[in-house]
């Protein structure tokens, strides 16, 4: 809780907020911020000032540690991820999606098992939430949300790598929940931006045409 003007702020959700209502207080300057999830409630901060306005979540204060920062905003990718998982399940079934795919071309194997072996989609995409949870909360790999080893940041490419195969599948067979989805929240954008700038990724593997689509959309409406 804080104090502006003399009237105190309590950033906190009440039991009870609509959802619609979630976190409607005021914006905080990141160096008045007193937290050591303080990158964590920025980054937070700034998605839910403007969702679409990438370049300036993708933007890290003055100072800031790249390694966290990029741990952080990974963290931040896999939670809202969850969000398009909930979405899947009412249309992607293990009887019409058996395998980890997009397109014909690419069918992904399931690192969740002691061996990699392919899993239907729906389960891919469980388990490889599920798995980056694990990873992301260890206290071997990140301990400290402060400051992040080399070895550790080391991680999150592959991180990268696997989640993304979710953007990837929704976008190539469920287009409609993909659209929507995206329409609300930017994420594939904001973390194809992401993997880019911090060469988290292969620019091969960046299949989904989302950065294409919007150069020829800003190209047409020129």
């Amino acid at each position: 809780m804080k104090m502006a003007d003399g009237i105190a702020i309590l950033r906190r959700n009440k039991p009870g907020t609509k959802a619609k209502d979630f976190s409607r207080w005021p914006d905080e300057p990141f160096e008045e911020m007193d937290s050591t999830l303080v990158v964590q409630q920025f980054i937070q901060q700034q998605i839910r000032r403007e969702p679409s306005n990438i370049v300036q979540i993708l933007t890290p204060p003055d100072g800031q540690d790249e390694g966290v920062w990029k741990y952080e905003h990974l963290r931040q990718f896999c939670m809202e991820l969850n969000g398009l998982a909930v979405r899947l399940q009412g249309d992607c079934h293990p009887e019409t999606c058996t395998q980890m795919t997009a397109t014909e071309q690419w069918i992904f194997l399931c690192a969740a098992h002691k061996t990699p072996k392919e899993c239907a989609a729906i389960d891919y995409t469980r388990h490889t939430l599920d798995g980056a949870a694990c990873l992301l909360n260890s206290n071997k790999y990140f301990p400290s949300r402060v400051s992040i080893k080399d070895a550790s940041v080391s991680k999150l490419g592959s991180v990268c790598r696997r989640v993304y195969r979710i953007f990837s599948h929704a976008y190539f067979h469920h287009r409609n929940i993909f659209d929507e989805f995206e329409n609300e929240t930017f994420l594939c954008r904001r973390f194809t931006l992401f993997v880019t700038k911090y060469g988290l990724m292969s620019k091969d593997n960046l299949i989904v045409p989302i950065l294409e689509e919007e150069a020829g959309t800003g190209e047409s409406e020129a």
